[in-house]
């Protein structure tokens, strides 16, 4: 097999492939093969057609067969044989072969740039921690409460802060009226559009009231983007929300504190807990941005499209959970992918940059360490750790638990090795 390389790019190669008439041959031998046993003609058992007729009827699948088994092997033997590791797939150009003759190709792939790493020990940032304090332990049971709240049916004219349910009918300007019964919204809450929450406050239940109202310029069908309409509503209920008392009977109702002093304590410690976390992981993120500007390196293209398409899923999936219809939205690609890119590019260059540091300081972590992380995932799921884990080896998930416990590893070693100035 011949394959020469050409540097197109830092991060592109084109590789021109070579495989002899012989491999070609031997290839549609075994295509012959395997079409023949399943073909079947006016006369033939299946499997008991001839050669000859196989070459004249089944000329076509015979082709196909070559095309699918041939190719993927000798280009998996020509990456072998320059020693490149593609991370994505490759761009074929130029395919020709022919029964007797040559295979040849020309593949443009894509490939992890070589980082020529510094010192990546001392690195200097500035971090002031902030302290949990009491306003923030407020704010917490505030939300406590607010998840506790009951609301309750009132004879007055609804006001901020009330939930009501309303029938309406919205007509927009050339299209088919839209209608809903029992439609419920807080009130100043900015859940519906300013028009409508203006004209509900100050209705009473019973009450109906006529409103018009412009669709925003950002509206997430570009098609009724700035377009007018009016609005028939009607006010079947106004409930008034009661906050819970904050004392020690609230405490308890949560099942587990005799007092309220017991449950501010709980929250300071988890507010604490959650906030060394955050503290820590932006110490990581400033760290790693210091050392990818003291790195310039080039980024494949592949892997940033890649990582734009999990948060374009990631996205999708929000929606469906949250009862919207993905495919129902017009979604503004190339602007969408414009406002993901930074982002995405900084979390494959942070990735690569990492990965470069674990290679060449040797991390990894042991099979301890994953058993232990396997086996906190299992206890979570309430299944075997040996079935979990057998699960994640068939998907692919234990290899990529083991890249993230590498990735921390990592990061303890940037952070333990920085210097942090407050």
């Amino acid at each position: 097999m011949k394959v020469a390389v050409e540097e197109m790019e830092s991060c592109k190669r084109r590789l021109v492939v070579e495989a002899p008439a012989d491999v070609v041959t031997k290839e549609w031998e075994r295509a012959y093969d395997r079409v023949q046993k399943q073909a079947r003609l006016p006369g033939f058992r299946k499997g008991h057609v001839p050669r000859s007729l196989v070459k004249v009827h089944f000329a076509d699948d015979v082709r196909r067969e070559v095309a699918q088994h041939l190719i993927p092997d000798v280009y998996r033997q020509a990456l072998s044989e320059v020693r490149l590791d593609p991370v994505g797939e490759p761009d074929l150009q130029d395919v020709r072969f022919e029964e007797g003759a040559p295979l040849t190709f020309t593949a443009v792939v894509e490939i992890k740039p070589d980082i020529a790493l510094g010192d990546v020990k001392g690195v200097e940032v500035e971090h002031t921690a902030a302290p949990v304090t009491g306003s923030d332990a407020d704010a917490t049971l505030d939300r406590m409460r607010e998840q506790q709240a009951e609301f309750r049916n009132v004879e007055r004219a609804a006001t901020p802060g009330d939930l009501v349910i309303v029938d309406y009918t919205l007509t927009i300007d050339g299209e088919q009226p839209v209608q809903q019964s029992g439609y419920a919204f807080m009130v100043g809450d900015g859940s519906v559009m300013p028009e409508v929450d203006q004209a509900v406050a100050g209705m009473r239940t019973g009450e109906q009231r006529q409103v018009g109202f412009r669709l925003p310029d950002d509206y997430r069908k570009e098609a009724l983007r700035g377009k007018s309409g009016t609005g028939e509503l009607k006010l079947i209920e106004v409930k008034e929300k009661i906050l819970p008392e904050l004392n020690d009977d609230f405490a308890k109702s949560l099942g587990e504190f005799a007092t309220l002093e017991a449950l501010r304590a709980e929250v300071v410690k988890q507010l604490e807990a959650r906030r060394a976390s955050e503290e820590r992981h932006a110490v990581e993120e400033k760290v790693v941005d210091t050392l990818l500007g003291r790195h310039a390196f080039a980024v494949p293209e592949s892997m940033i499209m890649r990582q734009i398409a999990h948060q374009v899923e990631h996205a999708r999936e929000r929606m469906r959970r949250q009862g919207v219809d993905p495919e129902g939205v017009q979604w503004d690609y190339p602007k969408l992918i414009g406002e993901l890119r930074p982002g995405a590019e900084r979390a494959v260059r942070r990735g690569l940059l990492l990965e470069a540091v674990a290679e060449r300081e040797g991390f990894a972590p042991t099979d301890e360490v994953v058993d232990a992380e396997v086996e906190k995932l299992a206890q979570a799921s309430q299944r075997p750790a040996p079935a979990v884990r057998r699960m994640m080896e068939k998907s692919g998930d234990l290899e990529g638990l083991r890249q993230a416990l590498r990735e921390r590893i990592t990061l303890e070693f940037l952070v333990t090795h920085a210097t942090i100035r407050s």
